[in-house]
């Protein structure tokens, strides 16, 4: 079984939902970095700033689930599905 970024790596060549969600975590991430270097953040840049945040955490959270359902042991996935029957 490849390691973590061995596992990343190869869903970004190969999984376009993980490759999507990445570059639009990717994208926030430099977002907010424009806003951190700035010594103020009107109102609407700080809201804007808490929800890009918010939807970045989604991100990697989506993101966390599709590397979990390549990580999980195979003992696991039978059981999952031996305990919810088609």
């Amino acid at each position: 079984m490849p390691d973590a970024q061995e596992l990343k790596e190869q869903l970004l060549r190969t999984d376009a939902e993980f490759r999507t969600l990445y570059d639009r975590h990717h994208e926030l991430d430099e977002r907010l970095r424009l806003y951190a270097g700035r010594p103020h953040l009107s109102d609407d840049e700080q809201r804007e700033e808490v929800l890009m945040k918010k939807r970045k955490l989604m991100l990697k959270d989506r993101m966390e689930d599709i590397l979990k359902r390549y990580t999980r042991p195979a003992s696991a996935s039978a059981a999952t599905m031996a305990s919810h029957p088609a």
